[in-house]
């Protein structure tokens, strides 16, 4: 009998050891022939040699991108959009011509003229005049969020929205499967109750059936009648709120936009509804043609893990590779790879003035741990960093030459460059680059020194440098 048994234990570690075999060597093809990152997969081809078939379950749940599928099959490719070879739309020839043809091979996108805007700091200056033109829609309304709250103030967007559904406008409401709730989204529940169409972005109530949790969509849209649009960085919910005396207060910047432009801000909507329920809305109660008319020059950048480009990432790198004079970054996470990390630097080598504003106390404690582990280099090479003073601010904001203008929902680091559904609207005008310049100015406090990060003892240092190494997720 102890024949029998020991020769059933050698069967069985035969056919581990086999099936481990196979499954190591076909998921290291897979990751050679689909991963682009050298230590991502690195990574991942080290860990299922280790641990074949715990690294093969783990590879399958995290590491296959099977939302790039998902999202060719609900967006069909459609044809190329030749970029466009023509100066700046109003513009006189500059060099930030061969920027805007960047972007456009990027976006595959045109620069629109005709772009006014207006900005709105928190939401005591933003909720009001949403609410507005929620109350003065008469076609249409989309609304994409990450978090929206069954709060005062989302109580009152809730109550907009289905007054204007009752009334017989097309009402669409997107909100995050994860960062609207992912077990109570007492606001979608809310809408759809009073009768509004609404809709949770890659989410499902088993854990199983939703290994996504990553790849979030952080999109910031409000489109009117195809007609006005609001987009920027700031989500629904009281604590953008300073008149409420929130208890966690988050500052924040969010921009009205009218002119062409906003064509393609209700486009982005259109294509994620589609993208999270499967219905295609009518271009022409959603996107209706805008008559041309005088103001900037524009243009939609959006980006995610569906996308064969980080767009949002490849643009800011082409912006700071333009740069001649100046480049002043604001962002609540500042946790750039290398290679973003090598452009300031090689930006501030060459004499451009380069600044980033980070909150001096941010709300993800790790997250502060491994911005000082990974700035180091940038600061030893003439980048600038300054902290804001508490509140937080959330507020995300680019501006280079005092000209070119980056806004919306995209954090510098990882997670928004190349995990998240990210939406930002590039903007060439001076009168936007002193408003947002002088935003910066004024929330600027305190510089983060070279001396401060080398001054660290050991263990904080060690501390900070294994945060680090979760750079792609935090």
């Amino acid at each position: 009998m102890n024949d029998i048994w020991r020769d059933l234990l050698h069967l069985r570690a035969d056919v581990t050891l086999a099936v481990g075999l196979v499954l190591a060597i076909g998921v290291t093809v897979h990751i050679l022939l689909t991963k682009r990152e050298v230590a991502s997969a690195v990574g991942w081809i080290g860990l299922v040699w280790f641990a074949p078939i715990a690294g093969a379950v783990a590879y399958a749940v995290l590491g296959v991108n099977r939302v790039k599928r998902r999202a060719r099959q609900l967006r069909p490719q459609e044809a190329e959009t030749e970029a466009s070879s023509e100066a700046i739309p109003g513009g006189s020839g500059t060099y930030l011509d061969s920027l805007q043809r960047g972007i456009g091979r990027i976006t595959g996108r045109p620069l629109l003229a005709g772009t006014t805007w207006q900005a709105f700091r928190n939401g005591d200056e933003a909720y009001p005049p949403m609410l507005e033109a929620i109350a003065a829609a008469q076609r249409s309304i989309g609304l994409s969020s990450y978090i929206f709250r069954n709060d005062r103030w989302g109580g009152r967007f809730i109550g907009a929205l289905t007054e204007a559904n009752a009334r017989g406008v097309a009402v669409r409401v997107l909100i995050d499967g994860i960062g609207g709730g992912w077990v109570l989204s007492r606001a979608y529940h809310r809408l759809r109750r009073n009768g509004v169409t609404a809709a949770r972005f890659m989410h499902s109530p088993l854990p199983w059936r939703m290994p996504f949790l990553n790849l979030r969509s952080h999109k910031k849209i409000l489109v009117i009648d195809g007609a006005v649009a609001f987009t920027g960085g700031m989500n629904i919910a009281d604590e953008n709120v300073m008149a409420t005396r929130p208890r966690h207060p988050v500052q924040d910047l969010h921009f009205r936009i009218e002119g062409p432009v906003v064509a393609q801000l209700a486009e982005a909507f259109a294509d994620d509804w589609d993208f999270a329920t499967g219905e295609d809305l009518d271009d022409a109660v959603w996107s209706p043609a805008i008559a041309s008319r005088s103001g900037a020059a524009a243009r939609v950048i959006d980006s995610g893990p569906d996308e064969d480009i980080q767009k949002v990432e490849f643009a800011a790198l082409q912006a700071v590779g333009c740069a001649r004079s100046s480049i002043a970054v604001m962002t609540p996470y500042f946790l750039p790879d290398e290679r973003m990390n090598t452009a300031l630097s090689l930006a501030a080598m060459r004499g451009v003035a380069v600044d980033v504003i980070i909150p001096r106390k941010g709300n993800h404690t790790m997250v502060n741990w491994a911005t000082r582990a990974n700035v180091g280099p940038a600061l030893a090479e003439g980048v600038r960093i300054w902290r804001s003073p508490p509140p937080f601010h959330h507020t995300k904001i680019m501006v280079v030459d005092n000209e070119w203008c980056l806004i919306g929902s995209c954090n510098w680091d990882i997670r928004s460059f190349r995990l998240n559904f990210e939406l930002c609207l590039e903007v060439y005008d001076s009168d936007l680059a002193a408003t947002l310049s002088a935003i910066m100015q004024r929330a600027r406090g305190e510089a983060l020194t070279l001396a401060e990060i080398e001054s660290r003892s050991l263990p904080i240092r060690l501390r900070d440098a294994g945060a680090r190494l979760m750079l792609p997720y935090l």
